[in-house]
């Protein structure tokens, strides 16, 4: 994906389908910190640009960085005087592990689709066997479109609760 929001598309519709179970906010905060990792490539003008990060080891490893964050943000936040900004509406444990999981593989299975220089099977392997498994557009239009469609599927929810709850 040429930039992180691409990613959020699967997670939308994804968190739509079960949007107590799966956390959005979680899938994104995954996403971005997995993406840190070509930035900063990037910025330093170094190659490749997919590097640890984008292997199934390294995103394993930012899944649980990401589940370590929001715990460490809930346990901040009921212990000091700092206000919340989620109002309490902090995510359930189990859906920020699913948020998390679910984005940082989905990230590795779509860049690996597409980026010449992911190799998601490092260190055992440097095969890419998932590369031009669709075309770009495909991949895009499909990220687009599953986005669209959480978002429908999400704002039918919310409707349909708003007529329940008058």
């Amino acid at each position: 994906m040429p930039f992180t929001p691409f990613h959020f598309g699967p997670g939308v519709a994804i968190h739509s389908v079960a949007p107590k179970r799966v956390s959005f906010l979680a899938f994104c905060v995954a996403n971005v910190l997995i993406d840190v990792e070509p930035l900063y490539y990037m910025l330093t003008d170094s190659m490749p640009l997919h590097r640890f990060f984008h292997t199934a080891i390294g995103a394993t490893l930012v899944a649980i960085a990401t589940v370590l964050l929001f715990a460490a943000y809930r346990w901040f936040t009921e212990s000091t005087w700092m206000p919340d900004i989620f109002e309490r509406r902090t995510p359930e444990f189990s859906a920020v592990v699913a948020g998390a999981v679910l984005g940082t593989y989905s990230h590795i299975l779509l860049d690996s689709m597409m980026h010449s220089d992911a190799h998601p099977f490092a260190p055992f392997s440097d095969a890419n066997p998932l590369l031009n498994l669709v075309s770009y557009d495909a991949l895009h239009w499909a990220c687009a479109i599953s986005g669209i469609l959480g978002i429908a599927v999400l704002a039918i929810r919310r409707f349909i609760l708003r007529k329940h709850e008058a």
